[in-house]
């Protein structure tokens, strides 16, 4: 069960190593492109490759996908970046359900997990197989596997890294289950979660008050998507890589450039290079080439 590209590898591990996956289940194709023609899911397109059985439901509490999912007999069902199932999903299978999350867990229950680990600042993250229960992210563990965080990674770099960790993963706890060795572990409140809440448009705004190292983080941890923004000059960016300049503090969010080079703004504790971007309507530059055709009074 799973949609996005983040999944492929999980499905395809699976399919390489000789099991026999009885069904895919995945999100409906969507409208896509200017076109706005239906467009079918990254796992969906790996599925059919491997001429898996594809299902598609619009709802997972429906009774017709409750009863073709009960038709496909499976033993134990794999989640991977896909939505909240309800209990009769999660409980169907003999062995039951587990997940692959993009953190160590308990840490960065949630929707975003890559991302906030980065925000916050984190030198390490990693990727989690863990049993479904009621309550989202919090059943107990399977496995774990540990990644760094380099201060040049940014969601898109370690989002590849943890794909392809998590598909071996993945295919590690269904060996341990198959062979009956694997020994869940119930997770601990270590009494400083920290959460992974959904990205939304107002906590993607960079704010020029914060400490540089701070927004420099945002915007590691928010590229290539769905991007920090601030507004220059009265309209808005989206920022992609920015980096700490060295100078004297001023007012936060004042704005310093030469008009070809660079172009650095004052934060709450000195100032940043804004060193990628994108205006409105444009594609993304570098800072450079965007200082050719625009000029900050």
């Amino acid at each position: 069960m799973g949609t996005p590209e983040f999944a492929v590898p999980s499905l395809e591990i699976l399919v390489e190593n000789g099991y026999e996956v009885a069904g895919v289940v995945t999100a409906p194709d969507k409208p896509s492109g200017r076109g706005l023609q239906l467009a079918p899911s990254s796992v969906k397109v790996a599925a059919l490759k491997h001429g898996l059985k594809v299902l598609q439901p619009t709802s997972l509490k429906a009774p017709e996908f409750i009863e073709e999912l009960k038709s496909l007999n499976a033993n134990l069902q794999i989640v991977v970046a896909f939505r909240m199932l309800p209990e009769i999903v999660w409980m169907m299978p003999s062995i039951g359900t587990f997940n692959l999350h993009g953190s160590l867990l308990p840490q960065y229950r949630g929707a975003a997990p890559i991302n906030w680990a980065i925000i916050n600042g984190e030198k390490e993250t990693g990727v989690t197989t863990f049993l479904l229960k009621h309550e989202i992210d919090t059943g107990s563990i399977l496995f774990q596997e540990r990644e760094p965080i380099g201060p040049d990674d940014d969601a898109g770099s370690l989002y590849q890294r943890l794909m392809f960790k998590g598909a071996q993963l993945v295919l590690k706890t269904v060996q341990s289950i198959e062979a009956g060795t694997y020994r869940p572990q119930a997770q601990h409140d270590p009494g400083d979660l920290k959460h992974a809440p959904k990205l939304f448009r107002e906590n993607s705004m960079i704010d020029w008050n914060k400490r540089s190292i701070d927004i420099v983080n945002l915007v590691r941890g928010l590229s290539p998507y769905p991007a920090a923004w601030t507004t220059l000059a009265g309209k808005t960016y989206k920022i992609f890589r920015t980096s700490v300049v060295d100078k004297k503090r001023q007012t936060p969010g004042d704005i310093e450039t030469d008009n070809k080079n660079h172009l650095h703004i004052s934060t709450g504790d000195g100032w940043i290079s804004i060193d990628e971007l994108q205006p409105e309507g444009k594609k993304r530059m570098k800072t450079q080439d965007f200082l050719r055709g625009f000029k900050f009074q």
